[in-house]
């Protein structure tokens, strides 16, 4: 073995390290919102603190720099090997860059925003989550000035979650997204069409919710040998390695669209991680591409196959045996209902059509924040005027307004656009797809999504993080990211549905 490959191999031992860490840390994460007692939470939050400093010495240790400096720009390694060293590298940079003290502070800081925004979600209040949240966006306004930044101060935020992308050509992705969406909205406010989703509100016992929504997760090809369904208050998905792929989701007994379509898109996610290669153990690379393209796959899932047409003629027999509340529904009604266009208040509760407009004023509002445009305390306001202005609503709490979502305590400012973009990521393989597998909608209406689950595996999900959103996008499809597919597909798709 030459001295290139021993300390090749030196280093993935070393990786492998890290990797174990990073998954007791992940596991005391999901434990905190899952099943962990109120009162063990502080704790827990010095438990996550004390691993965070270790983790930051193994990321920045002298040994970490030698084999970085070592391998570099090396012509001996391969592909994989790489793309191993250059994403150690860029994370050697970044955490070097934050003193370690400040590094663990922030980790508590987030564990108490965490649970303080659970409990005043509870409570409608956002005065007593206010200084949690003042706190962690001023730990991420002091990381972007340790890390740097080329334009806009909000694009080192973006590129940890989805390298390569910028502000300058998100806002001119997002407003053609944007402006497409409200001409199409608009054509369905004038539409004749009239959709009745009544049977949905009716009350759906937990069990047999989560009864289907176990059947329809094995049906998509989720692994319950490297994986489990939980509750919490808001739907994730977590991994220890792709042989432990937690998802969790949320029951509401008088909505029978919430959890199914939450698991569904958990379910995405937790199918793309079981399915990393295991070649990448000890690399660095064994997660997701990026957040964009991850959100493509639980979106994919979730919108472009959940809500189709050919995925309910097979559900829909299934769903009756389970739930006596749609024996008198003929299918062209569910269909149609299920795919219902209501703008409305919560991000997770939105409909395909208007979820990117949730997406885009959670863009707009944090790159407000970090460069200082507003404040937390204006915040609440700015979020209604946006609500009232992009979708015609206005929240009345702060619970379905401001405190929806869990990111922001999580200090995941960057995380948002990618739900957007993995709309856009996803239609693009899907006409991919269709090319290559011209009898998918047929194989679904069977209730066969073997076939998808193999082409997502084989195309996307095998490679892990080896490739950057960009290049797997054109290795996939041989184009660069295009909003094109995506205005195509829901043109077509909504202009059945509401006669347009």
């Amino acid at each position: 073995m030459s001295q290139v490959k021993e300390k090749l191999q030196e280093m993935k031992e070393y990786m492998r390290k890290i990797e174990h860490l990073t998954g007791a840390i992940g596991l005391i994460q999901w434990d905190m919102r899952v099943g962990a007692p109120r009162k063990a939470i502080p704790d827990r939050g010095e438990m996550l603190a004390y691993l965070a400093g270790e983790h930051y010495k193994l990321q920045t240790s002298d040994k970490m720099k030698d084999f970085i400096e070592a391998l570099s720009g090396n012509e001996e390694l391969d592909e994989v090997e790489q793309s191993m060293v250059a994403n150690a590298k860029k994370e050697y940079d970044l955490t070097k860059k934050v003193p370690e003290e400040r590094a663990v502070a922030y980790t508590q800081a987030v564990s108490d925003a965490e649970a303080a925004w659970e409990e005043a979600k509870d409570k409608n209040d956002f005065e007593s989550f206010k200084p949690h949240l003042k706190k962690v966006i001023d730990f991420q306004k002091e990381f972007v000035e340790y890390y740097g930044y080329e334009g806009n101060k909000y694009n080192t935020m973006l590129d940890n979650y989805e390298a390569g992308i910028t502000v300058e050509r998100l806002d001119k992705i997002f407003s053609d997204l944007r402006d497409s969406i409200v001409e199409l909205l608009n054509k369905i406010k004038n539409s004749t069409v009239k959709i009745d989703d009544s049977f949905f509100k009716e009350k759906f016992s937990k069990e047999a919710q989560k009864e289907f929504s176990l059947f329809v997760l094995e049906k998509m090809g989720y692994d319950f040998a490297a994986g489990r369904l939980d509750e919490s208050v808001h739907p994730f998905t977590t991994n220890f390695g792709n042989k432990d792929v937690r998802i969790t989701t949320k029951f509401l007994e008088n909505e029978f669209r919430s959890a199914l379509f939450s698991t569904i898109h958990e379910g995405g996610h937790g199918i793309y991680e079981q399915n990393v290669s295991d070649d990448l153990k000890g690399t660095g690379l064994a997660g997701g591409a990026s957040m964009g393209i991850h959100e493509s796959q639980s979106r994919f899932y979730e919108n472009i196959i959940g809500r189709s047409r050919a995925f309910w003629k097979y559900f829909l027999p299934e769903a009756k045996k389970r739930f006596p509340q749609f024996e008198n529904v003929d299918f062209e009604e569910f269909y149609r209902a299920i795919n219902i266009v209501e703008p409305s208040l919560v991000r997770i509760e939105a409909d395909e059509l208007t979820y990117s407009l949730h997406i885009i004023i959670r863009y707009e509002l944090e790159k407000a924040l970090i460069n200082n445009e507003i404040t937390v305390e204006e915040l609440p306001e700015a979020w209604n005027k946006k609500y009232s202005e992009y979708l015609g609503v206005e929240a009345h709490t702060y619970t379905e307004g401001v405190m929806q979502d869990t990111h922001w305590a999580s200090g995941l400012f960057g995380y948002f656009p990618s739900y957007a973009l993995g709309n856009l990521y996803g239609a693009q393989f899907l006409n991919k797809m269709l090319k290559d597998m011209p009898d998918m909608y047929e194989d679904i209406e069977n209730g066969n999504l073997q076939n998808i689950y193999q082409w997502l595996k084989d195309n996307i999900h095998r490679h892990g993080a080896v490739y950057k959103p960009a290049e797997l996008i054109k290795k996939v499809t041989g184009e660069e990211l295009t909003s094109k597919y995506f205005v195509e597909y829901l043109n077509n798709k909504y202009s059945e549905i509401y006669n347009l």
